[in-house]
């Protein structure tokens, strides 16, 4: 077989708890690809609701979907991990991470399989948010010698490929890269792994790159504050639950920590605190001290 011939065998992963009805649309989501992956495994964290009989009901899949029971909720960071581990055991050659909440159109898949596969490269689709027609996420593209935050598929350059970092929903993993890389450090529950795991594979020495055609539906926050300063952005969602603050600030500060030392952290966590007090009020004051405590000291884990 000719290498530019050869077409990887793709497992989509997700986790999921008590979201049946989001879980099952993915699901169907992934059914109608015009190249349907083959296997697909969700890792259900301990479901009290009929997510796991709900998908155990489905029939006539054009893949093997691998419901697997978590023995503990440990979040999409310990879910996906678990899943992602199955997959490239099962044989996958390539994993598919979505969120059960982010639903790929029917040609995503085929898309980033189109042209030779490079099995150093992370490619993942556009990630559109049905509510605004923007992307979930701002994207980080190249430009020039550097990276630039771009919101809709109009500031992209021409190209069906375009370089970018730090994607994670929708990232399609070879397994050459999760063999350098390692698993998914599943102790970050949520809201850290998007950031860490692709800030590993950029430090192994691989690339990413959005692909203009798959474009996959996915929403986003509702009220986020965008601030600039010193150069950058930084990015505060009002009123999350505390739960949700807590592993946001606590994964953030441990990661700035190890990426760029203690003063980095430390001015993280000034603006963590600065804007959790501005925009949501003094009462987050416990959870944050929590929350920079256990960041700054290395405490994973579930909360």
């Amino acid at each position: 077989m000719k290498p530019d011939s050869f077409q990887p065998r793709v497992a989509a992963v997700f986790a999921t708890m008590n979201r049946a009805e989001t879980a099952l649309a993915c699901v169907m989501a992934l059914a109608r690809q015009t190249t349907p992956p083959e296997w697909v495994f969700v890792a259900d964290n301990c479901s009290t609701d009929d997510t796991v009989s709900a998908l155990g009901s489905l029939e006539h899949l054009p893949f093997t979907l691998v419901v697997h029971s978590m023995p503990d909720n440990l979040g999409n960071a310990g879910g996906v991990r678990a899943v992602m581990e199955l997959a490239f055991e099962g044989g996958a050659d390539a994993v598919w991470i979505l969120d059960d909440d982010s639903w790929p159109r029917e040609p995503a898949l085929e898309a980033m399989l189109e042209g030779p596969w490079d099995p150093h490269v992370v490619r993942h689709p556009l990630q559109i948010d049905p509510r605004s027609g923007k992307f979930t996420w701002p994207l980080q593209i190249r430009d020039g010698d550097g990276w630039k935050l771009v919101w809709t598929e109009a500031e992209l350059p021409a190209g069906a490929k375009v370089p970018s970092r730090i994607s994670w929903t929708g990232a399609l993993l070879p397994k050459e890269v999760r063999k350098k890389v390692g698993p998914v450090n599943g102790d970050l529950f949520i809201r850290g792994e998007d950031e860490e795991y692709p800030w590993r594979i950029e430090q192994a020495g691989f690339t990413q790159e959005a692909i203009r055609g798959a474009v996959m539906d996915h929403p986003g926050p509702l009220d986020v504050v965008h601030w600039h300063f010193l150069g950058k952005s930084f990015f505060f969602e009002r009123g999350l639950a505390d739960w949700k603050l807590y592993y946001k600030v606590r994964n953030m500060i441990w990661l700035k920590r190890g990426q760029a030392g203690g003063p980095a952290a430390l001015r993280m966590a000034v603006v963590y605190a600065f804007a959790a007090i501005l925009i949501d009020g003094w009462n987050r004051i416990p959870l944050l001290r929590r929350a920079i405590s256990d960041g700054w000291s290395g405490r994973l884990g579930k909360m």
